[in-house]
């Protein structure tokens, strides 16, 4: 049985049962499916309630929501999924449980390379797969995702599991741009390069950087900004470390998307586009900003402080389509060369 988050969460589901039973529209609700922790993303619906008067019904969970909504069929009270990864919103689109997204608002604020070409996703905040690198022994200020794979750094990368969505996003983009022949030898490299058997989080990238384990880290790069402003436990990982944008060779930053979509049965779906349009402008674009600590997909937001204490971040052109495309693909080189292993 799914795990919830919240007790609220649990209540959601509750009287989201009830909706199942009889799926009619309800004035002035609209009800989201999401990955995100309600207690992240709780701001932004205080906040698209208090503009609309539309009253935000939520159920979060770690996993399975697409499969819910499938179990569920027409029945579903979902109008809106939420998701934190291109893997997740691909999950969604095989599974067959959205509909196109017709607005021309997500048409003109979403760049186009963070859109699904038929519709059935946008990204609304960006995050990017970045390097925490020791303070104290990585001297160089510049790193390319190519050079992972380079025998200098032998013994001195930790991360995640390769089979990880965040680690399958980046893998899955190498093997867009280079073909899947060149992306197993990088995948072997980086592999010969580990300090460790991958386990773990991000935030746990950092805390071995920290401890001596290794010298530098995979991670998102908000997770940095967390563990520096928002967690005195985990604060002195961060403080070992610092982040680096790293680049593809000729090429930007590898980000990823927090993404929405428009659930195949809607029963509310005229108040669900207005939750979808309303999360890019620019009121709900800060929030993702100063809350989250993610990128805005929304031209002419300000990046939090923090996230800008990176760097200026040039995203990689790479169309997040692309990527989602290369997802299978990355996934069985990984297990092909024993990343994990």
């Amino acid at each position: 049985m799914m795990k919830f988050r919240a007790t609220a969460a649990t209540a959601a589901l509750l009287c989201f049962t009830a909706f199942g039973a009889s799926p009619a529209a309800a004035d002035g609700e609209v009800n989201v499916y999401t990955y995100r922790e309600t207690k992240l993303i709780q701001p932004l619906f205080d906040a698209f309630t208090k503009d609309t008067g539309i009253k935000v019904n939520v159920v979060s969970a770690s996993s399975g929501l697409e499969q819910r909504m499938k179990a569920e069929g027409a029945n579903s009270p979902a109008d809106v999924l939420l998701t934190v990864d291109i893997g997740r919103i691909d999950e969604a689109v095989q599974a067959g449980v959205t509909q196109p997204i017709k607005s021309v608002v997500i048409d003109e604020i979403v760049p186009a390379q963070y859109r699904d070409p038929d519709g059935h996703w946008a990204g609304i905040s960006m995050r990017a797969r970045v390097i925490y690198a020791s303070k104290d022994r990585v001297k160089q200020d510049k790193i390319t995702y190519e050079e992972l794979a380079d025998p200098k750094w032998k013994g001195k990368i930790c991360i995640r599991s390769g089979q990880h969505i965040y680690n399958n996003g980046l893998f899955a983009a190498y093997t867009a741009k280079y073909g899947e022949a060149k992306a197993e030898e990088w995948l072997k490299g980086v592999k010969a390069n580990l300090a460790q058997k991958p386990s773990g989080g991000d935030r746990e990238a950092a805390r071995d950087v920290a401890a001596g384990k290794c010298d530098i880290g995979i991670g998102n790069t908000y997770y940095w900004a967390l563990m520096m402003n928002n967690d005195p436990e985990k604060k002195p990982w961060a403080e070992a470390t610092k982040v680096i944008l790293p680049t593809f060779e000729g090429g930007g930053t590898h980000v990823n998307l927090s993404g929405v979509l428009l659930a195949k049965h809607a029963p509310n779906k005229a108040n669900a586009v207005k939750l979808i349009e309303w999360l890019v402008g620019e009121k709900a674009q800060q929030i993702y900003a100063d809350s989250n600590y993610e990128y805005p997909v929304r031209a002419g937001v300000a990046v939090n402080p923090t996230i800008a204490g990176y760097g200026k971040l040039t995203a990689d052109p790479l169309p997040i389509a692309k990527i989602a495309a290369n997802r299978k693909a990355a996934a069985t080189l990984v297990d092909k060369v024993g990343f994990d292993n």
